[in-house]
């Protein structure tokens, strides 16, 4: 059998080796011609990167030379790289050319050819294009925690602008910047949020970051008839049972639609009733299920009382509230307003629902559905209906971040009729304010609504970041800075949220124009980014848009789900602690709301001090296994 030689190192005294000479010739004319490629790429942008702020040209150099490196399939030049020794070039997106260029010099020494150091070409070197992340990191998102290298964003509940305490909380356990959604709450809610971020860092002597998120031209469902309304409160109870803290509601005048301190649940009552009423105080009632209830009033102020209690209470309009003194009844108020209950619509495969531009939801003439049966095709308005021109027939569209689907039918100026195909197999509630995604359409939606234009006033005077909705082309980054410029604020730092295919498609441009902002990051928006490009496509995409983003020096914030089930529970899925494992590849992971979220900030923090000692990006680290250095003992 003959064997190939694959190596033969050169002899003392000699310049070359007699190793494959031949093969590393014709490394040496492809890299030299992959690199010419490179430049002349650049060359051709030149243009573009004059007008790309000087702190991220380099960067902007270096995706270009990424791009071109990944325009073709370079798995045989790797395989090739990788026989020799040298590096495949598989961990360059930070320094492309750079990376290239050492693996020229060492073909150039292996062939005995005289090697000239290039560096006035290179944006970047294989050591300043960390520092420039970490700059460009800085900039955006605040100074990293001494612990890690991977900040914590965390969006804050509603209770955020009623409860200082909650938010000191949130910052003490390990949060790095306060996330807030424009799409919910309003101006005086998010100013109130905002003070309280600045105030409770301020007194722990931290950096915290407030970022303000524009609600975009999100396709949402419209609003549906409510059920009959019944408010319940309910109190937190261990394993056993037992009550580890009690329900909390509060009591304000009918009408009123003031805040409580304390919590966010309220229901209306007589104000001249409830003018009666001071803490220590018992409030007796029997609750829809006919179970008799008991609420303690712990404190009150010019808008209402809170009050408590230990079990789970079912109230209704007209339910009876008698308040008792020295066990005796006093004074008896009926209940008058309580929080509606969101309608739905119940849906199973093979169902028709219909996509209205009226806002009123209305029951359709009978139809046949897939069995044969006559039926009514309930229906449902759609927020943006400018949709409706802009769809075809046979595209997909999902409701409510995937969990239901269906194909375009029927195409009208006024209506859509959908044909439900994707949905659990005993059926499914579509509710509400629920997303729709149109994965098919090319749509053309403005960057920012009027709704956006209108917050962005309360953005520029409250926030450090703004994150830029749906955002798909390169004008949408340039209207949304004419409109900061407009407000006085130049100095915003801006995140792109990268949930929509063609957002993805778009990626390079995107990057290339937040390049002109004066701070600017990615938010990989999983939750609508599975939708849109297929939840079996979710892990490549996130996995392409970290290799951009790194090979821009672009932080990327890791968002969507981590370890939601653990916010939501308390107890996390084993699959969510390793997917929050990966958000060490990103410089910034986003939890969301939830009960149990300081035990979900605790649970990240521990996961990336403790995975920041294993891997940097896409390297793995090798740090010391000492769990296993028992094994390494000698023998007695």
């Amino acid at each position: 059998m003959n064997i190939p030689q694959l190596i033969s190192l050169p002899s003392p005294g000699t310049d070359a080796c007699t190793w494959d000479i031949d093969i590393c010739q014709d490394l040496i004319v492809e890299l030299e011609n992959l690199r010419k490629q490179m430049l002349d790429h650049e060359v051709s942008q030149s243009a573009r990167l004059e007008k790309i702020s000087p702190d991220y040209r380099a960067s902007a150099r270096n995706l270009l030379h990424y791009l071109v490196l990944r325009r073709e399939d370079r798995r045989l030049l790797q395989k090739k790289l990788s026989r020799i020794g040298t590096s495949s070039l598989g961990h360059a997106e930070s320094h492309v050319l750079a990376n290239l260029d050492k693996v020229l010099r060492i073909l150039y020494r292996i062939t005995g050819q005289q090697w000239e150091e290039r560096s006035a070409d290179e944006p970047i070197g294989v050591i300043t294009n960390r520092h420039l992340l970490d700059r460009h990191t800085e900039h955006l998102l605040g100074s990293s925690p001494a612990s890690r290298s991977v900040r914590i964003m965390v969006t804050l509940p509603s209770e955020a602008a009623i409860d200082y305490g909650l938010v000191y909380r949130l910052i003490a356990s390990g949060m790095n910047i306060a996330r807030i959604n424009c799409a919910h709450d309003g101006a005086r809610q998010w100013k109130a949020m905002a003070t309280h971020v600045r105030r409770a860092a301020k007194a722990q002597g931290c950096d915290v970051r407030v970022m303000m998120d524009l609600g975009g031209p999100k396709l949402r469902t419209g609003s549906l008839a409510s059920a009959p309304a019944v408010f319940r409160i309910r109190p937190k109870r261990d394993t056993y049972g037992r009550v580890l803290e009690p329900a909390l509601a509060g009591l304000r005048a009918e009408k009123s639609s003031n805040d409580v301190p304390g919590t966010t649940a309220y229901f209306g009552v007589n104000a001249a009733w409830l003018s009666r009423l001071e803490p220590g105080d018992n409030l007796e009632l029997i609750d829809t299920r006919e179970a008799k209830r008991t609420l303690r009033v712990m404190a009150r102020n010019n808008i209402g009382v809170l009050v408590e209690c230990d079990d789970t209470t079912y109230i209704a309009v007209d339910t009876k509230i008698h308040l008792r003194r020295d066990g005796r009844t006093v004074n008896t108020t009926a209940v008058t307003e309580v929080p509606l209950t969101p309608g739905s619509i119940f849906l199973r495969k093979g169902d028709h629902l219909e996509l209205t531009k009226s806002t009123i939801v209305q029951e359709k003439a009978a139809n046949t559905n897939h069995i044969g049966t006559n039926t009514t095709i309930p229906s449902i308005a759609c927020t943006l209906p400018e949709v409706f021109s802009q769809v075809c027939v046979g595209e997909r569209i999902w409701f409510d971040d995937g969990r239901i689907g269906g194909v375009i039918r029927t195409v009208n100026p006024e209506t859509l009729v959908v044909e439900i195909s994707q949905i659990r197999a005993q059926g499914d509630r579509l509710r509400a304010d629920k997303g729709i995604n149109l994965p098919d359409s090319q749509l053309n939606l403005p960057a920012l609504t009027l709704k956006d234009i209108e917050d962005l006033a309360v953005v520029a005077s409250c926030a450090d970041l703004v994150g830029l909705s749906f955002v798909q082309r390169n004008d949408d980054i340039n209207i949304l800075r004419s409109q900061l410029d407009a407000l006085g604020n130049h100095t915003l730092g801006v995140i792109l949220k990268i949930e929509t295919r063609r957002a993805f498609e778009n990626l390079p441009d995107l990057l290339l124009s937040a390049m002109n902002c004066s701070a600017a990051g990615i938010m990989i928006a999983r939750g609508d980014l599975a939708v849109e490009c297929g939840y079996e496509r979710l892990a490549e995409v996130q996995e392409e848009i970290l290799w951009a983003a790194e090979a821009a020096h672009m932080p990327v914030i890791w968002a969507t789900q981590v370890l939601e089930t653990l916010a939501k529970t308390g107890r996390p899925s084993r699959a969510e602690i390793t997917d929050a494992a990966m958000g060490e590849r990103a410089e910034c992971v986003m939890l969301n709301k939830g009960p149990h979220i300081l035990e979900a900030i605790h649970t990240l923090d521990d996961i990336l001090k403790r995975m920041q000692g294993h891997q940097s990006k896409k390297r793995s680290l090798l740090r010391a296994l000492t769990a296993w250095s028992h094994s390494q003992a000698p023998a007695r």
